[in-house]
């Protein structure tokens, strides 16, 4: 097969978006639309891919800018189709296939791509098609006699005949390049829109003897575009029911398979359950055996096999993974932030923040306290109501906890600061200085009892 370049169009506008934003950059399963697009590209294995900027242009490039074997190039104004292929052909070898794609149709997938390029064939013009009982507001198809692809009429210039036709084009095409150029030197807009139209290169290849082949697939979400909000969301459900098939044919049980949200790269091991209306976002990997509970968010994290976590965690890992060992137990109602590294058998109860913290073996915080730019050591019972005080008003400060300490409720650990193997803090203590090993160390005001004490009482007006 020849070299493959892949020229995306992502110059529109998107005005029944109603936003700001280039429509090419919203969101479907926590990446833009054009990068699922890139992200095929590179899949079939493309020499190169070419992206056709416009309308906020700029702001698209930059989202581009540390991407390799990605190159930009400008249409303004928007002429058309046809003229947006034209500004890409000088940067496209005649050695190659060129594989029109668009930005805003965000889930076609790599097989149905790999046939049309079969079918082109390196000399051939191939059309990816679809049949659909709903073809309106894409061309249509027109056939000759013996059933070959003779042209492709836009739906403005379509005759009412014509727009019976429920054949319609995806708006992908694979054409030798070679072939190309000269068809898009015909090109003009003599049509309903004033447009150039790169639909009119079938006109020219049938002209010219060239064999128009097409592609027909079923799938109307492969090759469905996202034109407003309401497109949006409903493709967003499409691909996150794809998402949920994938893993369950891993072998991934899904309480419900439409109450699932997976915004990056999900992995899981054998035996992993996952309850309702959880979302996974960046790269999360999930371990043999692992228990989502309900209601759980989770972002660029790593899971250990036999791990529970339970409903309403939220676990954040996005600029510094968190990362949770074999056999622990977190929630529910548990955060977990940036840096947090549980290991082993570690209990995080409800209401606990983790921070930048690592805690060993066995270490347990059950209820309402915060661990911040902690090192726990193994076994360490770490009471309801203690915060480690780790932020002066200007840095932040480390605090060691040795193994098998006790930690009393309600304590304050005022950072920096070391306490010491086996040792235990008394309930309510505020720790300001390092503690010996094996000692009990206790912080606080002498109780004052004084007898018939009253309270005062509220003056009648």
């Amino acid at each position: 097969m020849s070299k493959i370049d892949v020229v995306i169009m992502a110059a529109g506008k998107g005005t029944r978006m109603q936003s700001s934003m280039p429509k090419v950059l919203h969101r479907l399963g926590g990446r833009a639309l054009l990068q699922h697009v890139i992200v095929t590209a590179q899949l079939i294995g493309a020499r190169q891919t070419v992206v056709i900027t416009g309308h906020g242009a700029e702001q698209v490039e930059s989202t581009l800018s540390h991407q390799t074997h990605l190159q930009t190039v400008r249409q303004i104004p928007q002429l058309g189709t046809g003229h947006a292929m034209q500004q890409a052909l000088p940067v496209l070898e005649d050695d190659g296939v060129t594989l029109v794609l668009s930005g805003d149709v965000p889930l076609i997938q790599p097989d149905s791509l790999q046939a049309l390029l079969h079918l082109c064939d390196s000399k051939y013009l191939a059309l990816l098609t679809l049949k659909t009982p709903s073809p309106s507001g894409y061309g249509r198809i027109l056939r000759g006699s013996a059933g070959e692809v003779v042209a492709i009429v836009e739906e403005k210039d379509a005759t009412d005949a014509q727009r019976q036709i429920e054949e319609i084009y995806s708006g992908i095409m694979a054409v030798p390049t070679r072939l190309l150029r000269p068809w898009l030197a015909r090109l003009n807009n003599r049509n309903a829109q004033g447009e150039l139209y790169l639909t009119d290169v079938v006109g020219f290849a049938t002209a010219d003897g060239c064999e128009v082949r097409a592609h027909c697939i079923t799938q109307a979400w492969q090759v469905e575009g996202v034109n407003t909000p309401v497109q949006l969301a409903a493709l967003e459900r499409t691909f996150q029911l794809l998402q949920a098939q994938t893993l369950m044919r891993q072998g991934v049980r899904l309480a419900d398979p439409a109450r699932l949200d997976v915004r990056g790269d999900l992995v899981c091991d054998t035996d992993v359950e996952i309850d309702v209306n959880c979302v996974f976002e960046g790269r999360v990997s999930l371990g043999e055996g692992v228990r989502i509970g309900p209601n759980c968010v989770i972002i660029n994290a790593e899971i250990g096999a036999g791990t529970q976590v339970l409903g309403f965690t939220y676990i954040n890992g996005e600029d510094k993974k968190v990362r949770i060992g074999h056999g622990a137990r977190i929630g529910p109602f548990a955060r977990l932030r940036p840096g947090a590294d549980l290991g082993d058998e570690v209990h995080i109860g409800n209401f606990v923040e983790v921070k930048n913290s690592t805690l060993a073996k066995g270490a347990k915080a059950n209820h309402l306290a915060y661990l911040g730019d902690l090192t726990v050591g193994e076994r360490v019972n770490y009471g309801a109501g203690v915060i480690s005080a780790n932020y002066d008003g200007a840095n932040k400060h480390h605090t060691t906890i040795g193994p098998d300490v006790h930690i009393g409720s309600n304590s304050v650990l005022v950072s920096p600061l070391t306490v010491g193997a086996g040792g235990t803090i008394g309930a309510g203590s505020v720790i300001t200085k390092d503690t010996a090993p094996d000692a009990l160390t206790v912080a606080r005001g002498k109780q004052l009892s004084i007898p018939g004490w009253q309270r005062p009482v509220k003056k009648s007006k």
